[in-house]
């Protein structure tokens, strides 16, 4: 239930529809009551036993509350029907039809604004998980399984969403429907009810036994599921390397392999889940069985009750048995959503280490240099930057090579406020980019990476990504400048053409020049080049590095470079190994040099 009691928060903004349904159930659950008690004077006429009564009654005290109201009911049919049994027949059926007609209706009406609550709730939790997923690190997600993710914002949010209902019928209309009913089976009979509590808390005890072990076996599932949606996400992500490999009989058998876990564990889960009715069913008949003994016993033999409301009576115990497995039915469900909300409130409750300091500034400008000052960062446990020290004065382009893994497309990722330095500092004009707010540090950079990440949308809402409102010029102008206005131009629907998913309609340099569009309409004072040009053909390499240069004017850049031929016109040039800073200069300072960054360019020239 704790957990529930986390996610009971997003009910608030509904909560007037939680009202109107806890009016509606209690008004359910008591003419549930009485539309069985209505049963008595119909059946007193059926068999000829109304007692026919020509004065109204007087009320003398709870104790003869009973008495009352059946003398009561029987002056009013004695008024209306006289000695026509047809006519008092008549009545007391709608009398009882009335009563199955309200009791329904309020029954629509609860459910009728339960429902908003329920899918307010859903709605509520998913935008919430949503804009948690956006706003954690990137280095959270390195630790996740995507098809994880995906389970619980889908499937386990619909779980708690179905829990939840099962929460209020629990602690609302179920029990008042007993409440009310055995507050009637009090009236009439005092001796038979109190002989039904004798059963109920054995039966209660047996139900409770076979659950308690549903919310382990229900997170086993949901896991499961986690497990094998991350195996379709990795298939669709790479499906022609799976082609080109072979490799789809591979992946099939560990798809084959995650889906039977999940068909053990569902089997165990519902089949448990499922023992919950007939037993509920079986111990309420064996209640009745019971009753059916006793209650004949006082009719034929002791004569303490009379037969029309020993039949009423019956059909108000039958009436416990549909509340009480619901009962037991939503007490599964709870145990079921707990291990959803545990999943879920997990994602939401997680601590962003990324936040604004209380105090952080909003910078609008850029205008003297970027310092790495002293910075050690590592990802796990290894160091990948130790002590290192950069300079990118206003207006110049800093150039990064050297091998994989020397920590060049780390430095991007802590300018960028990706992660957080471990030690040292990085400054801007002199302030901590910690003590700036990280929309406005944002602002001030444009990002281009070696893998062109669009979206399944039209190339005029990828490029205006870069500036929201944006005009039909600026978008334009800011394709001509990435050299991507010739081929938008030539796709059958220009500007408002789908790029399909992750833009794979284009050619691996029209992503990329759409990249640098997005970037260009941005129109950032800082550009963060990563790799750019690395995975592209010759021809598109060209273009690109053409839309680069144009890009790059009157920008400060820290271009993180692959090919080497693409960053000689750099103002310094920082090589790179094992994080540490082995030469800085301009192209010919290094090339006059002989050092590393020599080796690396004539190795480079060498390769066919």
């Amino acid at each position: 239930m704790e957990y529930f009691k986390k996610i009971l928060r997003f009910a608030k903004p509904y909560s007037k529809y939680g009202y109107l349904n806890i009016f509606f159930n209690i008004l359910y659950a008591l003419f549930s009551a009485l539309s069985f008690a209505a049963l008595i004077p119909m059946l007193n006429v059926l068999f000829d036993k109304t007692k026919k009564v020509y004065e109204a009654p007087v009320y003398s005290s709870l104790g003869h509350l009973k008495d009352y109201l059946q003398d009561y009911l029987n002056y009013r049919v004695t008024l209306y029907a006289a000695d026509d049994e047809m006519k008092a027949l008549v009545l007391v059926i709608g009398l009882v039809l009335v009563l199955f007609l309200l009791k329904n209706l309020f029954n629509y009406l609860a459910m009728f604004y339960i429902t908003f609550l329920r899918n307010g709730v859903l709605k509520d939790v998913r935008n919430s998980m949503y804009r948690k997923m956006v706003d954690l690190p990137i280095s959270y997600f390195s630790e996740k399984r995507k098809g994880d993710v995906i389970a619980r914002i889908t499937s386990d949010v619909l779980e708690i969403q179905h829990s939840f209902l099962s929460i209020l019928e629990l602690i609302v209309r179920e029990p008042l429907t007993i409440l009310f009913t055995i507050i009637v089976m009090f009236f009439i009979s005092v001796k038979l009810t109190l002989f039904v509590f004798i059963f109920i808390p054995i039966a209660g005890m047996i139900i409770s036994r076979i659950g308690k072990s549903l919310k382990k076996q229900s997170d086993r599932v949901q896991k499961e599921q986690g497990e094998f949606l991350s195996i379709v996400e990795e298939t669709l992500g790479g499906l022609r390397v799976i082609k080109a490999f072979n490799a789809e009989s591979r992946f099939y058998q560990t798809f084959k392999i995650s889906t039977f876990r999940f068909f053990a564990y569902s089997n165990k889960l519902l089949n448990r889940q499922n023992l919950a009715s007939p037993t509920g069913e079986f111990l309420g008949i064996m209640v009745i069985g019971v009753l059916l003994w006793f209650g004949g016993k006082m009719v034929l033999v002791d004569e303490t009750l009379d037969a029309s409301s020993f039949i009423a009576y019956m059909g108000l115990a039958y009436n416990i048995l549909t509340p009480a497995k619901s009962i037991s039915k939503a007490s599964y469900n709870v145990k079921k959503g707990n291990a959803a909300a545990e999943r879920v409130l997990e994602i939401l409750e997680t601590e962003n280490p990324i936040v604004n300091k209380a105090n952080a500034i909003t910078k609008a400008a850029f205008e003297k240099e970027i310092i790495l000052k002293k910075v050690s960062f590592k990802y796990e446990d290894e160091y990948v930057l130790r002590n290192f020290d950069l300079n990118v004065p206003k207006g110049q382009t800093v150039a990064l090579v050297g091998q994989s893994g020397s920590g060049k497309s780390t430095i991007a990722n802590l300018v960028t406020r990706f992660y957080d330095v471990n030690e040292g500092s990085i400054l801007i004009d002199g302030t901590n980019i910690v003590d700036i707010t990280k929309k406005s540090l944002r602002n001030l950079m444009g990002l281009v990476t070696q893998d062109s990440i669009l979206f399944n949308d039209t190339v005029r809402n990828n490029i205006g990504m870069g500036k929201q409102n944006a005009s039909e010029e600026e978008i334009i102008a800011a394709a001509k400048i990435a050299n991507a206005h010739e081929f938008i131009a030539e796709l059958p629907d220009g500007y408002d053409t789908n790029i399909g998913d992750s833009g794979n309609k284009l050619s691996g340099g029209q992503k990329q020049r759409l990249s640098i569009a997005r970037a260009v309409l941005k129109n950032p004072p800082i550009m963060i080049l990563d790799e750019a040009t690395s995975a592209l053909d010759t021809e598109s390499e060209r273009l690109v590095q053409d839309a680069l240069e144009k890009m790059m004017r009157n920008r400060t850049s820290i271009v993180i470079a692959h090919r080497l031929s693409t960053i000689q016109n750099a103002d310094s040039i920082v090589v790179l190994q094992k994080g540490e800073i082995v030469e800085q200069g301009s192209h010919n300072e290094l090339m006059a040099i002989d050092g590393v960054y020599r080796k690396l360019v004539e190795m480079q020239s060498l390769a066919p």
